[in-house]
């Protein structure tokens, strides 16, 4: 009897334990949780209010917190405070986190990519400072304010000039990931207090996971509102073609460097899914796969590139590093070996625009581009927005 009836209560608490199993679940996952929410909630006394949506981007994050504090953290890099006009700093903050302080009105861009956002916000009279001179800019806006004088060129990544940026008063460096080769260059602008932002939209795998950096640029100035509508824009562009079905062409996007080699973009590459998502198929599509770094680009012998693109339906031609081209003879001049590509013999040859790479606000207007070049009967479709055909 004793043995039935420790067998009995053994069964009855084993069962309580099964049963009573979930809810110690729930309560663990509840109390991780809120352990998360206090986390972001406990910054030096700052209360954390909420976080900025965002769609395709996830090199940055921000979070606000009362009264127009907001904390921005760029991926593997670094986190800033930005400090609302007539705030301070709160007491207690952690020394890694760098202070930004509202209004910018002096802040030294040096990644291009930036400035295409900052115009389209109307916030090019924050910045007073280049890393970019007036003849390296193909956005009409940059050029001229570096022209006449309202933004002065202060030195590329690797040799800013210091004695200018500091008699300027320089609120905020926004560098591109060159700095990183240069790692003495961002702690002397730190040592002088200066915060340095590195913008890392370029490792971004989403085309339009660039463009949504505008909202970043958005919070800076406190034009959170204006970079939501023309985010949304490109946003509409790509949804407008993305129920499209597939072409099934395929598509070679490169340029021939100083030395005669190919060079094209990763299948990885944000240009890569542009390509897709405008209905084609990258023609190198498991290209730098098996590669850990964070370049998007590599080189191939032209040999290894005719095998890989010679029956490439289309092929377009990056004209960022050498200028523009305008007919095939001027592609043919720097290889023979393209005189046998499928595209050439067809006629679907075409070059990007200069601007392609400094306009980083209107990739959802290139996607439509590439769709058109993909689609388009018009065999007397000449140019876009951002490509033209060679003749």
């Amino acid at each position: 009897m004793k043995n039935k009836l420790r067998m009995f209560l053994c069964a009855v608490l084993s069962t309580s334990l099964l049963l009573s199993a979930p809810v110690l679940i729930q309560a663990a996952d509840a109390q991780e949780t809120t352990e998360d929410t206090e986390t972001k909630q406990d910054l030096a006394g700052l209360k954390y209010d909420h976080s900025l949506e965002l769609q395709y981007a996830d090199q940055f994050s921000v979070d606000y917190y009362e009264d127009g504090y907001a904390l921005i953290t760029i991926e593997g890099d670094g986190q800033f405070l930005l400090v609302p006009d007539g705030k301070e700093a709160p007491d207690g903050l952690d020394s890694d986190i760098a202070v930004i302080r509202q209004p910018l009105q002096n802040i030294y861009l040096v990644a291009t990519s930036a400035m295409d956002l900052f115009c389209a916000l109307d916030g090019l009279d924050s910045i007073s400072l280049s890393g970019t001179n007036a003849d390296g800019w193909y956005i009409d806006e940059a050029k001229k304010a570096l022209e006449d004088g309202s933004i002065s060129f202060a030195g590329k990544y690797s040799a800013p000039d210091y004695e200018l940026i500091l008699s300027k008063g320089c609120d905020l460096a926004i560098e591109s990931t060159m700095i990183y080769h240069k790692p003495e260059v961002k702690e002397k602008l730190e040592q002088f207090g200066i915060p340095v932002l590195v913008e890392h939209s370029s490792y971004e795998s989403h085309p339009l996971g660039r463009t949504e950096w505008l909202k970043l640029y958005g919070v800076l100035l406190g034009k959170e509102d204006l970079a939501d509508k023309l985010f949304q824009e490109q946003v509409d562009k790509l949804k407008a073609i993305e129920d499209s079905e597939s072409t099934g062409k395929t598509v070679a996007f490169f340029y021939i460097n100083s030395v005669g080699a190919a060079n094209v973009r990763k299948s990885g590459d944000y240009v890569s899914k542009m390509i897709e998502l405008a209905g084609g198929k990258y023609i190198f599509d498991d290209l730098g796969a098996e590669e850990d770094n964070s370049l998007s680009t590599m080189n191939m012998q032209m040999e290894e590139f005719y095998a890989g693109a010679k029956d490439a339906d289309y092929i377009i031609y990056n004209s960022t590093i050498d200028g523009e081209l305008t007919d095939i003879s001027q592609l043919l001049e720097k290889s023979s070996l393209l005189a046998d590509f499928k595209a050439v013999k067809d006629g679907n040859v075409w070059c990007t625009n200069q601007n392609l790479f400094q306009e980083t606000m209107e990739l959802g207007t290139m996607i439509e581009d590439i769709h058109t070049m993909l689609t388009s009967d018009d065999p007397d479709l000449d140019t876009l927005t951002y490509m033209h055909k060679l003749k």
